[in-house]
Parts: C-alpha cells; sequence; structure tokens
C-alpha cells in the first residue's frame, strides 16, 4: 500500500471545503494559504472569478523572513483593512484545508479584530 504525503492529504481536504464555501459579491471567500515561509490571504468573488484584494508576508507593510503566528497576525489586519478598502465587511473563511490552529487561527482571530466578520 503506497502512503499518501500531507500536501496530497491537505488538498484532498480542500476540495471538501470548497464544496461547501463559495464566495459571493456580498460575502466573497477569505483563502488563506500558508508554506513553511510565508503566508497568504485573498478575498476572492467565485461568482466573478475576481480576486477582491489580497496581503502576504511578502508585502511590504509586513515583510518577514518565516511565517509564524505574529507574522500571521499581522498579515490578518492587513488584510481587514484592506477589506474596508474595498467596502468588504462579512466574508466566508475559507482554510484552504489546513487544521484551525497555529497560525491559522491568529490570523483569523487578527482579522476578526480588524473588522471582518465570520
Amino acid at each position: 500500500m503506497s502512503t499518501l504525503n500531507r500536501k496530497k492529504i491537505r488538498q484532498r481536504v480542500h476540495q471538501r471545503i470548497r464544496k461547501k464555501v463559495v464566495g459571493t459579491p456580498e460575502r466573497p471567500r477569505l483563502a488563506v494559504h500558508c508554506s513553511n515561509k510565508n503566508v497568504y490571504v485573498q478575498l476572492i468573488d467565485d461568482a466573478a472569478g475576481k480576486t477582491i484584494c489580497q496581503a502576504s508576508s511578502l508585502d511590504k507593510e509586513v515583510e518577514a523572513k518565516t511565517a509564524s503566528k505574529v507574522v500571521a497576525e499581522k498579515v490578518g489586519k492587513l488584510i481587514a483593512e484592506r477589506a474596508q478598502a474595498a467596502n468588504v465587511s462579512t466574508v466566508v473563511f475559507d482554510r484552504g484545508g489546513h487544521l484551525f490552529h497555529g497560525k491559522i487561527k491568529s490570523l483569523a482571530d487578527a482579522a476578526r479584530e480588524g473588522g471582518l466578520k465570520f
């Protein structure tokens, strides 16, 4: 028997989540992805297939060398600011197959503190 690696398992979980989580123009999808080095977040309108705004640890406001809980918190605050500028207040959270703890949880908490509702 062959074993699946962690990346394929996460992708399968993400596909299951995406069957249920859909972004609309009124309530876009807050898609999160974490690699070992960076944290990426996008607000996506799935009906139009457009990204409304995005933030990552590569942005000049954050500029981090590694992905940590502190960096994820900064990215969460940044995406909340950019969402407010784009007149978005409620979103659907898409954890991207990652477990809801650590970096993902700190990003979500920071986005909630920044004014996003989910």
